[in-house]
């Protein structure tokens, strides 16, 4: 059985208790997910990339920056700079740009992901898959949690697992939106190889984060009937 992991998106976390859930998802979790938010390509403003820093000083794990901004080079550049392990922009926004921001994580020795928003068919990023180490689906519209889930978006993932058979592509599958109790069972369909995970999946299950996580590993053991160790 394939192994799924889990990537908890640190802006839905209860930053009061950072250090303490940081201390306890390290040893649970394969990489830490960071929303990088402008307040112009979504209207919110999030993490920056000094909270990479932060998280560094008390976590090995790989950190995922999700780039919802305007400005893709300026934030690159940025992240380049600081070795995030994974830097994902969104292709709605690399028009012109995506050979060469490619280029530029992997010359530094890093992984690019792309991300596509709900309405962003697969299509629009052939001219460069092969080039991609990472693709996310989005399965809400960015910039806002608690959203509804679209489950028409996991038609996106199926369809990337296909390709990546077919073609011997080596990207990972990740989905980030509402993973939850009620969106486990159609996400485990699909079969995409990470889940974002925030406040509807894991951080508002409880005030502790040792029985949020015990909560989310029986939602989804409930309704996929598979085990999460």
């Amino acid at each position: 059985m394939k192994k799924v992991e889990f990537s908890p998106s640190l802006m839905t976390m209860d930053l009061d208790k950072f250090k303490e859930q940081i201390e306890f998802l390290n040893n649970h979790v394969g990489s830490y997910h960071i929303d990088i938010m402008d307040g112009h390509y979504v209207p919110n403003i999030t993490l920056s990339p000094w909270f990479i820093d932060e998280v560094r000083k008390i976590s090995q794990l790989p950190m995922s920056a999700h780039l919802m901004v305007m400005d893709q080079s300026f934030w690159v550049n940025q992240l380049v700079d600081m070795k995030c392990e994974w830097i994902c922009m969104h292709a709605e926004l690399l028009d012109g740009m995506a050979f060469r921001l490619i280029d530029q994580i992997h010359d530094a020795g890093l992984k690019a992901g792309i991300v596509l928003n709900p309405e962003t068919p697969i299509e629009t990023i052939f001219p460069y898959i092969e080039l991609v180490d990472k693709i996310t689906i989005m399965t809400i519209d960015p910039g806002f949690a608690g959203q509804r889930f679209i489950e028409s978006t996991l038609d996106k993932i199926i369809d990337l697992r296909k390709l990546r058979e077919v073609k011997g592509y080596k990207y990972v599958i990740e989905m980030d939106g509402s993973s939850n109790r009620k969106s486990f069972k159609q996400i485990d369909a699909a079969g995409p190889d990470v889940y974002i995970i925030g406040r509807s999946g894991l951080f508002g299950l409880d005030n502790s984060i040792e029985k949020s996580w015990e909560i989310m590993k029986k939602d989804y053991n409930d309704m996929t009937g598979k085990t999460i160790e």
